[in-house]
């Protein structure tokens, strides 16, 4: 208990002295066009796909509803919060202190990355669960009895919950993730990932402007984290043009060879080795 009371304030420690050396500057990223071009695409679902989804999403060939079973699943947030929320209870409980430069830094990147993980796909899935209850729309079930746009704010209950979709949220803040750290395979990422998000409607669960809705959301969100980690010299540093991009180190330690961040040497000389 000791330790991890210790260790939990050595972190908070570390993270005051970050936001209070590093400026509150972040680039000028056109958030507005983003917004406007997620609105406009929602908007094109909402009256031009929501209606004829909810007419004929029960007469889809069976093979695309069960394939639409099957990967509906990978757009769960337990997938991607539980082994990071894992990772950091583990983290937790370790003597940084008696770490070597080389265990020290791989803890380090493990710890970052599952902090980083569970704040992107996390707090979008809390801001789509807000939402949806603010909204109150009617899910596709309903859709023969009360069409494709029934709104009750505030109405308790998963039937009236379907916009955003909370998977493709999912989905959305993943793909920024996983672009983020691999940015080689962003295209392939992205289309995976809109893929899996594409699934609630295929199932039944969602109307077509709930996942576009969604998706937008949870990218948008995951890459504001990113952002904030850059300025706070955690996993990224600021690109050239303004986006995140990852600090070498993460993918650079290897067994039996020392390779380490910066912030775990200026922990060091400041007399605390709890990185988290």
């Amino acid at each position: 208990m000791a330790r991890s009371l210790g260790n939990l304030r050595d972190t908070l420690r570390i993270l005051r002295h970050r936001f209070d050396r590093r400026p509150a500057s972040y680039p000028k990223l056109p958030w507005l066009a983003w917004i406007a071009m997620v609105a406009a695409l929602t908007a094109f679902g909402a009256f031009f796909l929501d209606d004829l989804a909810g007419r004929q999403v029960r007469d889809l060939p069976q093979i695309i509803e069960t394939l639409a079973n099957v990967f509906t699943v990978l757009g769960l947030g337990q997938w991607y919060l539980l082994p990071p929320l894992a990772w950091l209870l583990v983290a937790n409980q370790i003597d940084w202190r008696g770490l070597s430069r080389e265990r020290l830094a791989a803890a380090y990147n493990r710890t970052c990355l599952a902090f980083f993980i569970l704040a992107a796909v996390g707090l979008p899935g809390l801001a789509a669960n807000l939402v949806k209850l603010v909204v109150g729309r009617a899910r596709p079930p309903l859709f023969a009895e009360l069409g494709a746009f029934s709104f009750h704010p505030f109405r308790a209950g998963y039937m009236y919950v379907s916009f955003p979709s909370g998977h493709a949220t999912t989905m959305g803040s993943l793909a920024a993730v996983l672009m983020l750290l691999f940015p080689r395979a962003k295209y392939a990422l992205l289309a995976l990932c809109a893929c899996i998000a594409s699934t609630r409607v295929f199932v039944g669960a969602h109307y077509p402007s709930d996942t576009i809705a969604g998706f937008g959301l949870g990218f948008g969100l995951a890459l504001l984290v990113a952002l904030v980690f850059a300025r706070l010299g955690f996993l990224f540093r600021s690109g050239a043009a303004g986006l995140p991009v990852l600090r070498e180190t993460l993918w650079a330690h290897r067994p039996g060879k020392a390779v380490y961040s910066r912030a775990p040497a200026s922990g060091a000389r400041n007399g605390t080795r709890s990185l988290s």
